[in-house]
C-alpha cells in the first residue's frame, strides 16, 4: 500500500489529520488537493459540510484544468442557495480565508459518500 493510498483511505473515513495537510497543499495550488478539499467540504469528511467552500476549491480545482472536478462542482451547485452563490463568489477573492476557518471534525459524518468515486490521481 503506497503513502498515496493511505491518505486516500484517511480521506474516505473522515480522519481530520488529513484536512490540515490538505489544506496547506491547496493553498500552495495543489490540483489534486484543491479537488479533494472540495470534496470532503462538499461531505463532510473531518469538517463541516460547506458548500460554499467546497464550490470555491472545486473552482480552483477546475481553473487549474482538473475536468473531473466538474462534475463535483455542478452537483455542489446545484444545492447552493444564491446566497450561498455569493458567498462563494466573494470566498473567490479572499483566497485565505478558507484555510484560516477550517474546523477539522465538527461536521463529521458517517453517511455513505454521496458522491462517486472519481478515478485516476486520487
Amino acid at each position: 500500500m503506497t503513502m498515496t493510498d493511505i491518505s486516500i483511505q484517511a480521506l474516505l473515513r473522515g480522519d481530520p489529520e488529513i484536512v490540515t495537510g490538505l489544506l496547506a497543499a491547496a493553498e500552495q495550488g495543489d490540483v489534486d488537493a484543491q479537488y479533494r478539499v472540495g470534496l470532503i467540504y462538499a461531505e463532510g469528511r473531518g469538517v463541516a459540510q460547506d458548500e460554499v467552500k467546497s464550490f470555491y476549491w472545486l473552482s480552483r480545482a477546475l481553473q487549474q484544468g482538473d475536468t473531473g472536478a466538474q462534475t463535483l462542482l455542478q452537483v455542489v451547485a446545484a444545492a447552493m442557495t444564491p446566497e450561498q452563490h455569493r458567498e462563494a463568489m466573494e470566498l473567490a477573492g479572499a483566497p485565505h480565508v478558507v484555510a484560516d476557518s477550517a474546523s477539522p471534525a465538527a461536521g463529521r459524518r458517517s453517511r455513505k459518500s454521496r458522491f462517486a468515486r472519481r478515478g485516476g490521481s486520487q
